[in-house]
């Protein structure tokens, strides 16, 4: 099968721009996920603007956007507010200054409020950065060096967690005791040594790990629902064993809310499944489209920065235009009936989809939790990285996204995606949505 798009005319200016974009940008996208090799065959979309739910690219085309710039744009496009704000603070004040503003302090005091767990908190640029810097802090807090992650899960692209995102599973050794692959090339072999790979939910590795090795456990890195190998959800009683056991080990818990902080709940995934984690860092759904990072956590520890024992550096960290992005996403989020409204429409979308998957006897799970959603084409439910890679179907993948993009509704074209839904989504657009998927479930009954 060669990828293309079903009607390639209607993106003719995309496919001109694409290789005199390559002569001068390697892969001609300046990022991975946007590359051909990630899905983007055989050409990515050149996107001309967005405006609230709905994406144009420099063709006209006009989608329902389920990409969300991979997520940060959880109020959707230009959202008027965050967007005031920051145009009034580029031109009324600036925007770096290698100082401190109260803006910092009042933003920091408004996460906080927002996430019990965080008693502190420092600002960052990335989500990149802020695991880097917990993942200091962690082994200056414990004295200890290894980190446990999950096989399957993306913490940033830093050396020391860059491993086993999608490994090939030639290499990555027996189910419930996986050995770390890198991700690329270029990342020294001696950080495999201060890395634990386990599978997700599954308790009994989790438990064996601790139990072999936990005096040399820093911490336990974790999403607290799967979203960078699609959506998989935690099965009942894994977080709460995670955070018993981690606990009982004194092993510190650090909650990765890069994608799940403010969008699963105002105290992100640890506020919806109720646990306390002790560091989390947070980052797309925060700055309402802006570049903004966060890292909080327990007192005691977020004080080894205090005194610069953990040095936690950035010329760009609290810029002007990060904390007014912030403070005025945050104005919004913390509105009353926010949430509630957004996951009524989000199940609305989810019910519909499975009933049209279900009549069409198509064998495909939905699966969500809040704003965060994948479609697996499998016959049995995915509860971890190596499922997903066994049993989903990447081919019905790619002809249901083909289906989809023609009919005008966009989402990442690689299954180990997700498909974010914003605040600025209508039961229209959710309407609009689910009658394109009628037609894109049709096309793979008599493709079948």
């Amino acid at each position: 099968m060669n990828p293309t798009y079903p009607h390639p005319l209607r993106t003719e200016r995309s496919a001109a721009l694409f290789p005199k974009a390559a002569e001068v940008i390697p892969a001609g996208v300046n990022s991975t996920a946007r590359a051909r090799f990630s899905g983007w065959e055989p050409y990515p979309l050149f996107v001309d603007r967005g405006s609230g739910a709905h994406l144009f690219d420099v063709d006209d085309n006009r989608y329902i956007d389920y990409l969300l710039g991979l997520g940060p744009m959880l109020l959707g496009h230009r959202p008027p507010r965050v967007t005031a704000a920051v145009v009034k603070v580029i031109t009324e004040r600036g925007t770096v200054f290698a100082l401190p503003t109260a803006d910092e302090a009042r933003l920091a005091h408004k996460i906080i409020a927002a996430v019990p767990s965080v008693e502190q908190v420092r600002l960052c640029n990335t989500g990149t950065e802020a695991v880097i810097y917990a993942l200091r802090l962690a082994r200056t807090f414990t004295g200890r060096k290894k980190i446990i992650r999950f096989e399957g899960m993306y913490h940033g692209f830093g050396d020391g967690v860059y491993w086993s995102k999608h490994p090939n599973l030639d290499e990555a050794g027996p189910d419930e005791r996986p050995v770390p692959v890198p991700q690329g090339p270029g990342l020294p072999a001696a950080l495999a040594d201060q890395l634990i790979i386990l599978p997700w939910n599954s308790i009994p590795a989790l438990r064996a790990a601790i139990e072999r090795e936990g005096d040399n456990i820093a911490a336990v890195l974790t999403e607290a629902v799967m979203c960078n190998t699609g959506c998989i959800l935690p099965e009942p009683g894994y977080l709460e064993a995670m955070r018993e056991l981690t606990a009982a080990h004194g092993i510190l818990l650090i909650y990765d809310e890069v994608i799940t902080g403010f969008r699963l709940h105002l105290a992100g995934a640890q506020g919806r499944y109720g646990i306390r984690p002790d560091l989390s860092v947070f980052a797309k759904g925060l700055g309402g489209g802006f570049p903004v990072a966060a890292l909080g956590g327990r007192r005691d520890i977020m004080a080894l920065a205090a005194d610069g024992t953990v040095s936690i550096a950035g010329t760009y960290t609290a810029n002007t235009i990060a904390v007014a992005a912030a403070l005025a996403a945050l104005e919004e989020l913390s509105a009353p009936g926010m949430y509630e409204q957004l996951n009524r429409r989000c199940e609305h979308l989810y019910a519909g989809l499975e009933q049209l998957f279900r009549d069409a006897r198509v064998p495909a799970h939905v699966v969500g939790v809040g704003p965060v959603m994948q479609v697996w084409f499998a016959n049995r439910p995915i509860r971890n990285y190596r499922d997903a890679h066994r049993y989903a179907s990447h081919a019905i993948f790619r002809q249901w996204w083909e289906g989809m993009i023609r009919r005008g509704i966009l989402f990442h074209p690689h299954a180990f995606e997700n498909l974010f839904v914003s605040f600025a989504h209508s039961d229209d657009d959710v309407a609009a949505t689910l009658e394109a998927a009628r037609g894109s479930i049709a096309d793979l009954k008599a493709d079948a």
